[in-house]
């Protein structure tokens, strides 16, 4: 009774003191992992990723990633500068890659690491359309959702244990959660798909932000529409394998496009 009570009371010091706040939402959230432990976890992982995967050799493809990444990532900026919030993008280090894949799929890492795979392309058609999933994708790491997504598969698997412990007695285990938070732990039979919560604030953040960049959010609607589509009759593709893309999804994007439509609009007169 004593261990399991100062094991609650170790916890709930542990929650006082690692609640952030989602910018833009402003959404409360618990995050335990040190962000320097984070970003060194994914410098790692991505290198070993573009070690094992092949880069795309199509230069136009290749260039409009890294040019409506480059976008997204000003924006970004931007808005955190604004709002006295830079120091939260502290040790990011932006890299904007697209790899031959037929996987309708996209990620983003801690420190801004994205990768776009070629298969979904045909989706999303323009820039426009690429800004959607870009968008969307970074809009999970600056809301530091992964460290949301692993801080809660630590405490229910490991009790809440502090990570330099869990690297050191519970590696292999550690490396699956980090990878299943961040949407890479299929191939390790471990998902934590993100919540909904999860993924109307990236909606909501996605769209904002490529407003932001310039993008047109209206294209956002057209989009989830072919992936809605391309989902029907058949196994959904891993992009939308825990992205629950459904009318009701659509319904509340479009519901969200009157506020980014003043971002695009601000964007535009400015020239950005």
């Amino acid at each position: 009774m004593k261990f399991a009570f100062k094991i609650m009371s170790v916890l709930l010091v542990l929650l006082i003191f690692s609640c952030s706040t989602v910018p833009i939402t402003g959404r409360r959230q618990i995050n335990l992992l040190p962000d320097q432990t984070l970003l060194s976890m994914s410098l790692t992982q991505y290198d070993q990723f573009l070690k094992e995967n092949q880069l795309s050799q199509d230069p136009a493809e290749t260039q409009m990633v890294k040019q409506v990444g480059a976008r997204i990532q000003k924006a970004v900026e931007r808005y955190f500068a604004d709002n006295d919030m830079s120091d939260e993008l502290a040790g990011y280090e932006w890299e904007f890659n697209l790899v031959e894949s037929d996987d309708i799929n996209a990620w983003c890492m801690p420190g801004g690491k994205v990768v776009v795979y070629t298969g979904i392309l045909p989706l999303t058609e323009d820039e426009a359309g690429l800004a959607v999933v870009m968008g969307h994708e970074i809009a999970h790491a600056v809301a530091q959702h992964g460290n949301e997504r692993m801080s809660q598969g630590m405490i229910a698997q490991m009790g809440g244990v502090a990570l330099s412990v869990a690297l050191e007695t519970q590696p292999e285990t550690t490396r699956q959660l980090w990878m299943a938070a961040y949407g890479l732990g299929a191939q390790y039979g471990m998902v934590l798909p993100y919540s909904r919560l999860h993924e109307n604030e990236a909606d909501h953040l996605g769209l904002i932000f490529m407003a932001m960049a310039g993008y047109d959010p209206h294209a956002a609607t057209a989009f989830w529409q072919r992936m809605a589509a391309q989902k029907q009759g058949q196994a959904p593709p891993e992009f939308l394998s825990t992205h629950p893309a459904d009318q009701t999804r659509i319904k509340n994007i479009a519901a969200l496009v009157p506020e980014a439509m003043r971002y695009y609009k601000a964007a535009s007169s400015s020239g950005r």
